[in-house]
């Protein structure tokens, strides 16, 4: 079994990106790190012929879902409402700045996981039905339909370098 540090350094930045896709890149953090303390738990006791990606992906997205809730719960106080920023403003390739989050965050929640775990981290429809609790088809719809969402309602780079 390899050390469960080479876990981490192989699989960090595919569980960040999943955690983003679920929580929004504010609570990823704490979403990652809730994932791989979860996992060094339980990695003792994984298979040997376990899949590591599909396993973790698994987790995060529990650990993130549980992160959504319990900052649900929590007021958040707030003296004054900030503007959001211009779009010149955001750092160049940071497509989590703003515009990217929000068009993700209005797509329903299967929606949302569909398109983000098969986009963002690659898995295959079956495995994304595995852990959302549906069916392979729904999976593939829930995606297809999610990307339909996005790219009536986000605009694409060509759109905004023209402008």
């Amino acid at each position: 079994m390899r050390p469960f540090e080479q876990i981490v350094a192989e699989y960090g930045p595919l569980v960040l990106r999943v955690c983003r896709a679920v929580v929004g890149p504010a609570d990823a953090e704490d979403a990652w790190s809730e994932t791989f303390l979860s996992a060094l738990k339980a990695y003792p006791g994984l298979p040997e012929d376990a899949r590591v990606e599909a396993w973790l992906v698994t987790i995060a997205h529990r650990k993130a879902i549980d992160v959504a809730r319990a900052n649900s719960r929590r007021p958040v106080a707030v003296a004054d409402v900030p503007e959001p920023g211009p779009a010149e403003a955001r750092a160049e390739g940071d497509l989590w700045a703003g515009d990217l989050w929000d068009a993700l965050k209005s797509l329903p929640q299967r929606q949302r996981s569909a398109v983000a775990y098969h986009y963002l981290v690659g898995l295959p429809y079956k495995e994304i039905a595995a852990i959302t609790g549906g069916t392979t088809d729904a999976a593939r719809r829930a995606a297809a339909d999610g990307i339909k969402s996005l790219r009536s309602s986000y605009p694409s780079r060509t759109d905004e370098r023209a402008e």
